[in-house]
């Protein structure tokens, strides 16, 4: 049998990094196995849909790359298929109609909740006499349809990833499977279309556990066989709470915003809870897939660590080549309102600075002094340890005299670095090249001042220079 595997998010919002990673998740299962990968789009709670949240989900999926075979479905789009299936259990005596009232369920979950009792359905419209459902039903009176769940006994499975889990009946509500406005909930969709799409590992998150016993029951009544379960841990913040927005629960394009290269940001979630068995950080996409297997993601939650991240995304900044890092680091620069117009100077910043950048967002405030000469900074700045304004000035105006030798033609790093190292041994090289980066930068941190001084160009080093010796 083929593998087929589904990401089945619902429009509620912007997908995140902990649903974003189930979704890779199924991609690197179905890649494993010659599958297929499907997206389905669970939009039947029409109280929870927030506007461009699907958009926004598929958008995420095609800036990471993850391709999908089929999809999307919506399943706002299947309804009479849903109302056919859920017919057939009320025929078959699987399911109920249940007329009780929101305030008359309120009513009981407060008394279950006042007496220590979990809150569950009290059952009452289960046996109720089938003229009394016919009447109701002939005088429209609303409604939903629940599950009718055994009152006695355990039903077990074997999780991928969990191992064995029972539950016991008694624990199991009779969930609603079609609510009064006519749409399915959750669990009856969810199993219906991965029935009938054919799913045969269901990989999702571990809040989902507790509906199993419910979807295996439904399996079971419409005598179908059900898929194979994985439930994936949650993601935790480095504290072991619920992640946070600080920590990273951000929606998933803020990471392109931010700057991170997709398939650093692939590499960082394959890694939180699945475990290679190796030593290596560092994947390719068709590593992962060799090794990706589902009996590798470990049982215990994943913790979020940001620092991890940014390590991941230098590594593969600098691993980049140069021209197609430039290309991503473009619309970074134009954000910021620089001129992109000479692409040969901009690659000239990102050769200057790909050392030192760990995402693209950082472009902003690394470089900004390449696109301008109004370079502000306090002049104390200036100093190297125990220098003063005059052992400053004193070693800008010898470095202005030699560079001011260099002709235009030989205006390069090495013959900068060249005609300034004698003169910086006889100075003090960190009074001397200390003064002379801040003086072209306005920064504590920068690229060497020769690196800066090729990209600035002759005219514009010399005058930067003048312009400090002014402020002296």
């Amino acid at each position: 049998m083929k593998t087929r595997v589904r990401y089945a998010p619902s429009p509620t919002g912007d997908p995140h990094i902990g649903n974003i990673r189930v979704a890779l998740f199924n991609w690197l299962f179905a890649r494993k196995n010659g599958g297929d990968f499907i997206i389905r789009i669970e939009d039947t709670d029409s109280k929870r849909k927030v506007p461009g949240s699907v958009e926004r989900i598929l958008e995420s999926l095609k800036w990471l790359g993850l391709n999908y075979d089929e999809g999307p479905y919506y399943q706002s789009e299947r309804l009479d298929i849903y109302k056919k299936y859920v017919q057939e259990l009320i025929d078959k005596d699987y399911a109920y109609y249940c007329f009780c009232t929101s305030e008359e369920l309120e009513k009981e979950r407060e008394r279950q909740i006042k007496a220590k009792l979990p809150p569950m359905y009290n059952r009452r419209c289960r046996d109720l006499d089938k003229k009394e459902v016919e009447k109701k039903l002939k005088d429209k009176t609303p409604y939903v349809i629940r599950l009718k769940v055994p009152t006695e006994g355990k039903i077990k499975f074997k999780d991928a990833i969990k191992g064995e889990i029972e539950f016991d009946f008694k624990s199991v509500d009779d969930q609603v499977l079609l609510k009064s406005d006519g749409y399915p909930t959750y669990h009856l969709a969810s199993v219906v279309d991965d029935y009938l799409m054919k799913i045969t590992q269901v990989i999702r998150g571990e809040e989902w556990i507790s509906s199993v016993p419910k979807h295996l029951l439904l399996y079971k009544f419409f005598g179908w066989t059900p898929p194979k379960f994985a439930h994936v841990p949650l993601i935790l913040g480095p504290n072991k709470e619920k992640l946070s927005k600080r920590e990273g629960a951000i929606p998933i394009l803020e990471y392109e915003e931010l700057g991170y290269i997709p398939d650093a940001l692939i590499n960082f979630m394959a890694l939180l809870g699945w475990n290679p068995d190796t030593e290596q950080e560092v994947f390719s996409r068709e590593e992962l897939i060799k090794k990706f297997s589902l009996e590798k993601i470990q049982k215990t939650n994943a913790v979020f660590d940001i620092k991890k991240l940014d390590w991941i995304n230098g590594l593969y900044i600098r691993n980049t080549s140069l021209d197609e890092l430039t290309k991503k680091a473009v619309p970074y620069f134009e954000k910021a309102g620089f001129d992109i117009s000479d692409f040969d100077y901009l690659k000239k910043i990102i050769s200057a600075e790909k050392e030192r950048i760990k995402k693209l967002s950082e472009i902003r405030e690394l470089a900004d002094f390449f696109f301008t000469d109004d370079i502000k900074y306090d002049p104390k700045l200036l100093f190297w340890k125990k220098q003063n304004e005059k052992d400053v000035a004193k070693n800008l105006t010898l470095a202005k005299e030699k560079l001011f030798l260099l002709s235009e033609n030989d205006w390069n790093k090495i013959n900068l670095e060249k005609s300034l190292m004698d003169l910086a041994k006889a100075t003090g090289v960190g009074e001397l090249l200390w003064p002379l980066r801040v003086s072209l930068t306005g920064k504590k941190g920068s690229p060497s001042p020769f690196e800066v001084a090729e990209i600035l160009g002759r005219e514009k080093t010399i005058k930067r220079i003048e312009e400090t010796l002014k402020k002296l």
